[in-house]
C-alpha cells in the first residue's frame, strides 16, 4: 500500500465537479461520514436553486475522487430583508486521505472561487478550531443567528470581502434540501 503521507501536492488536482464524478462524490461522502445523509444532501442540493455548479469541487488523486466540498446559496434574513450568502457544507475526504490537508485545500479553493464569483460571505457549522484557520469567526459577532439551536461558537461566518457583513444581521435560511424550516 502506498504511504499516504507521500502525496505530492502537484499530484493532487482540485477542480469543479463534473457529471461523471457524481457517483464517486456520493461514495466519498458516504465513506467519510459513515452514513448516506450527507451524500443524499449533495444530490438534493444539485437539483435545487441553491446549487452553484462552480462551487462544488473535487480533489482528484491518481484519477480517483478522494475529496469533495460544496458551497450553496443561502440567505440571511431580517424584517423582510434578505442578503445572499453561501453555506459551506458538506466537506468530505476519504478516511485514508484525511489529516493530509486535502479538506483544507478544497475549502481554500472554494473560498477563492466564491470570491471570484462575487459572493461576499460564507456561513459554516463546524469545529471552531478548524474553521478559524480560514478566518471564520462566530456569526453572532455580526448578530447572525442559526435557524436551530447550536452552540454559538460552532456557527460561524466569514467575510469574503472586507465589511461585507457590517450591516447584515438576522437568521440564516438554508435551502429546502437541508430540511431546516
Amino acid at each position: 500500500m502506498e504511504d499516504k503521507h507521500l502525496i505530492d501536492s502537484k499530484d493532487l488536482i482540485i477542480r469543479q465537479e463534473e457529471e461523471p464524478d457524481m457517483a464517486e462524490v456520493f461514495h466519498v461522502n458516504v465513506t467519510a461520514f459513515e452514513q448516506e445523509d450527507e451524500a443524499k444532501l449533495v444530490d438534493a442540493l444539485r437539483l435545487s436553486d441553491a446549487y452553484v455548479p462552480n462551487l462544488s469541487l473535487v480533489a482528484v488523486y491518481n484519477a480517483e475522487v478522494i475529496g469533495h466540498v460544496m458551497f450553496t446559496r443561502i440567505t440571511i434574513e431580517n424584517e423582510g430583508h434578505a442578503v445572499e450568502s453561501l453555506a459551506l457544507a458538506p466537506v468530505a475526504v476519504l478516511p485514508e486521505f484525511q489529516n493530509m490537508k486535502i479538506g483544507q485545500r478544497l475549502i481554500d479553493a472554494g473560498l477563492s472561487v466564491a470570491r471570484q464569483t462575487g459572493f461576499r460571505s460564507v456561513i459554516v457549522l463546524g469545529h471552531p478550531a478548524y474553521y478559524a484557520r480560514f478566518g471564520f469567526a462566530p456569526a453572532i459577532n455580526w448578530n447572525i443567528k442559526p435557524p436551530f439551536d447550536v452552540p454559538s461558537e460552532n456557527f460561524m461566518a466569514l467575510e469574503l470581502e472586507k465589511g461585507a457583513l457590517e450591516q447584515v444581521y438576522g437568521i440564516v435560511r438554508y435551502s429546502e434540501p437541508f430540511g431546516i424550516v
